[in-house]
């Protein structure tokens, strides 16, 4: 699956032994629209394209014994290869494995400004380790246990190809979404502004001071929510999150806050 050349801004490759299960999500969505305007070039390979024996095998048991089967060696090689005459150099090479550094915001930013990424997809056992020689770096998208590499892939692939102009519409929408400067995102509401739930149950209103009009005050109340939600649910963010002077005085209240609500 592939974009027209002419206006392309960035290429994926994905070696895979299941395509269809990375070819189905690319035909839709934000992704599936930005390949048919030809911004982003991706291009999915079976990987039993690359083998050489009749039964077109890709995996083997380990050597020393062990459960499970490996992904050999030779028919990764012979993709990746195979990718390096098409698209050219340099090429930057992932393996998605859960042995791999925590895949982050930061990473899609950083790999955004690649010119052609290549992720290989880890099966069974996973890789055989020689394979690793051959990649620029290892991710995960988590401390769980999946099947295979093919929905991290996708996930990689979609966090990256967001950040490249012209994959989303609303290219402000993508500067504040979670995670861009370090903030989970403020609370959002849609119509009606009032909602009973159930025939007697609790009315759920928006809150007032989005529907005043008043756009310095929903400004303000916006960012001290996404403080908020994150110093709650993820306190680990803010170390390191990207705050102006107003955001760095809404955390002091709220620690302030906290502060003497435990005291009491």
């Amino acid at each position: 699956m592939s974009g027209f050349s002419r206006t392309v801004s960035m290429t994926f490759d994905i070696v895979t032994i299941f395509p269809r299960v990375i070819e189905q999500p690319l035909e839709a969505g934000v992704l599936g629209r930005a390949i048919e305007r030809g911004v982003l070039d991706v291009k999915v390979h079976d990987l039993r394209r690359f083998t050489t024996d009749r039964h077109h095998v890709v995996d083997d048991v380990p050597y020393g014994g062990g459960p499970g089967m490996v992904l050999k060696p030779e028919p990764m090689f012979r993709a990746v290869d195979f990718v390096e005459a098409e698209r050219g150099r340099p090429l930057t090479v992932i393996l998605t494995s859960p042995q791999g550094r925590r895949f982050t915001q930061a990473d899609a930013r950083r790999l955004a400004a690649c010119q052609h990424i290549a992720l290989l997809c880890g099966r069974y056992e996973g890789f055989d380790e020689r394979v690793r020689g051959r990649a620029t770096e290892e991710l995960s998208i988590g401390d769980y246990v999946l099947t295979g590499g093919e929905l991290p892939a996708l996930v990689i692939l979609e966090a990256v190809a967001r950040l490249i102009p012209g994959v989303v519409g609303d290219e402000q929408s993508v500067a504040e979404d979670s995670f861009s400067r370090g903030l989970l995102d403020f609370p959002q509401y849609t119509r009606p502004a009032e909602l009973t739930v159930g025939e007697s149950g609790p009315t759920l209103r928006v809150p007032e001071v989005l529907l005043s009009g008043h756009h310095a005050e929903i400004r303000r109340w916006r960012k001290r929510e996404a403080v908020s939600r994150t110093l709650t649910r993820r306190p680990d963010l803010l170390a390191t999150a990207s705050l102006d002077e107003e955001e760095k005085e809404i955390l002091r209240a709220l620690q302030d806050d906290r502060m003497a609500e435990w005291q009491k």
